[in-house]
Order: structure tokens, then C-alpha cells, then sequence
């Protein structure tokens, strides 16, 4: 069955799609909607050399990625959905209208898809360094560890790219899915919004929530949205928080390996974010101390306001965008002085 793109659109929200799809194919901001190729699964097969295993870059309940090479020469990211995966057919209607529809540098370029048959693959530009989850939990020997500001840079990319989403998109849109997984990184670790499957259109008018089927990652979704199935802006917000603590811990968010009490990185970190004295025992062992105590105290406890569990406590991702910009500029300040000679020299511990 070939790809509609007018059904896309009806199917995927009936009460909002062309709404957010505008006149004359423009997109949620007003500009012009990118234009996804449609590929044949043979092209795709092709580019993959038949999918083949020396080129799969990532699997999981959706399916698998695998590296390829278009005849163009361009090198792309393809993903080929289990057909009795987590991503079903809305599921990757939506992605592709999302991603057709939303322009960010801190989001991931959809550069087409497939429907031949039964097959649902989509085509992205290919983020050479992987996902933050790949730098944090699983480096290779030949890696070196995120320094802190690296974790900063990737930080504020991604709450620009959920920035975009919730304030300048019309209406706004709800991520839904933000985990370290889902962040990609290019080849000067600029970070990238990936997986919109679980997108959704925000509240509009005087609505104040979305409801919806709970959906999300154990660890990353927000205690009132999982409970309530009222899905807000603030639902994003907690999630960011998760993914800021991963990068300043250097823990999972879930981790099954810990000891009993350790395991949920969120309920591990409360008593450390109610007391300002244990803010930098938070901190990655593997940034080995190479950080200003003040710029952790800062980013801890950006963290604890995302982590509020009532979601109208949280801080809107502008004010943190602007918060996690001031403390880079901090960290630029103290590099540089311990550069000429000033400072605390770091300690070395391995991480636990």
C-alpha cells in the first residue's frame, strides 16, 4: 500500500492534523514542510547491503538501525520497524509527519521513508557519534569520557531542541520520549531530538492538558502524567530533568544491576537534591573533579526544579535553556582561569 500523505495527515490527530500542517504545506511554525523522499525497500536494502549485520548501529523493541549509503553517495541512518515491535503504524505515521513538519538544528532531518508492502522503514541523516547513551553507559576502550563541558554543550542542544517544540511550534508539541537514547550526536557533539513516534499535539485554548494512553519509558515519565494520563509541557520538563541528572551522575535512569534502593536513579538522587552540602557528591567520578563546585551547584539544582513533583513547579524549558547558558559561560570563565595557572587540581576515582 503506498504512502498518503492527505490520510497521513487525517489519521494521525483528526482534530488537529490540519491544524498543524497550515496552508499551502506549510509547517507547525509557518515554514514550508521538508520533503521526505519515498524510498522503494529495494533502494533501502541496497543501501544497507541487505541490511546487513556489519552495518546495524542499533536495535531495540522498534526494530533496527543500520548504516547506509544512498546511490547519491549520501550516508543515512535506516530504521526498520518490527512489524510486532513497540512502533506501530500510527506511531510511525506520526513520526513521519512530525519530522516533515518541524525544522530545528537540535532536531534529527527525516530524509524519507518506506511503505512497500507490509515493510515501515524511515531514512534520517546519520549522527556519526552515536547517542548519549552510548557515551555514557557503554564506552568503548578507544573512548575518552564526556568532559563537563561537553555534557553542557549536549544539555543545552537538547532543551533547545525541546525548546522549539513547546514554544515556538503552533500549536506546540509534546515530546513525550526524552532519554539519552533518543539524543544523537554529530561528529562536534551538537545533540539531536530523534524517535517522534510518541509526539503529540500540546494543549490549545484553555485546555491545560492532553489526555492520553500513557505512554514513555520507565524512568524518564513523569509520576503525574503515569498516573494521571494528563499529559502536559511539564511531562518534557521531568523528563529533561532525568536525562540532566544521567549526565551530571553518570548513572541510568534504571538501572537492575544496583543494589536495592539504587536502582531508580530519580528516588537514589532525592536526598542528595534536598541537601545543598551533598550537590557535588552527585557528581560523575569519571569527570574527575574537572568542574567548579559553584557550576555543579547550579546544574544540581536545575535538576531538582525539572524533578518537582508537581509538574506546576517546574520551570518552562525557556528558563532553563537561559539557566544551562549562564552556567556554560561560567564554566568558559573558570576554564580559563585554571588554563593560566589558578585552581584546584583534580582527584582521580573511579566510577562506582
Amino acid at each position: 500500500m503506498g504512502f498518503c500523505w492527505n490520510l497521513c495527515c487525517w489519521c494521525v490527530d483528526e482534530k488537529g492534523a490540519d491544524s498543524i500542517r497550515g496552508k499551502g504545506g506549510m509547517g507547525l511554525c509557518g515554514q514550508r514542510a521538508n520533503v521526505a523522499r519515498s524510498f522503494t525497500f529495494r533502494e533501502l536494502a541496497a543501501s544497507t547491503q541487505n541490511f546487513r549485520a556489519a552495518n546495524l548501529i542499533g536495535e531495540g523493541g522498534f526494530g533496527s538501525v543500520y548504516k547506509g549509503r544512498l546511490d547519491s553517495g549520501k550516508i543515512v541512518a535506516v530504521k526498520q520497524l518490527n512489524l510486532n515491535g513497540l512502533q506501530g503504524n500510527q506511531e510511525f505515521i506520526m513520526e513521519v509527519l512530525m519530522l516533515s513538519l518541524l525544522r530545528h538544528s537540535n532536531l534529527v532531518t527525516l530524509t524519507g521513508y518506506c511503505t512497500d508492502g507490509d515493510q515501515r522503514l524511515l531514512v534520517y541523516e546519520y549522527m556519526p557519534l552515536g547517542s548519549l547513551e552510548d557515551h555514557l553507559f557503554d564506552l568503548k576502550s578507544h573512548q575518552e569520557p564526556l568532559d563537563w563541558s561537553t555534557r553542557l554543550k549536549i544539555a543545552i542542544g537538547a532543551a533547545r531542541g525541546l525548546e522549539y517544540l513547546h514554544c515556538e511550534a503552533n500549536p506546540p508539541v509534546i515530546y513525550r520520549d526524552l532519554k539519552s537514547s533518543n539524543i544523537l550526536l554529530d561528529n562536534d557533539f551538537n545533540p539531536k531530538l530523534s524517535d517522534f513516534g510518541l509526539a503529540r499535539l500540546g494543549p490549545v485554548g484553555d485546555n491545560t492538558h492532553v489526555s492520553t494512553r500513557v505512554m514513555g519509558t520507565y524512568g524518564y515519565c513523569a509520576p503525574d502524567y503515569a498516573m494521571s494520563g494528563k499529559l502536559t509541557i511539564k511531562s518534557d520538563i521531568y523528563s529533561f530533568g532525568v536525562v540532566l541528572l544521567e549526565l551530571i551522575t553518570g548513572r541510568k535512569a534504571i538501572d537492575m544491576t544496583k543494589k536495592s534502593g539504587e536502582q531508580n536513579l530519580v528516588s537514589w538522587s532525592r536526598p542528595f537534591l534536598r541537601d545543598r552540602k551533598k550537590f557535588v557528591q552527585l557528581a560523575d567520578p569519571l569527570l574527575q573533579n574537572r568542574f567548579s563546585s559553584r557550576c555543579m551547584h547550579h546544574a544540581v539544582a536545575i535538576i531538582a526544579m525539572c524533578l518537582q513533583e508537581q509538574a506546576n513547579f517546574r520551570p518552562l524549558i525557556g528558563d532553563i535553556v537561559v539557566a544551562l547558558e549562564y552556567l556554560a559561560s561560567q564554566t568558559e570563565i573558570s576554564e580559563t582561569i585554571k588554563g593560566s595557572g589558578f585552581g584546584s587540581q583534580p582527584f582521580l576515582r573511579e566510577r562506582q
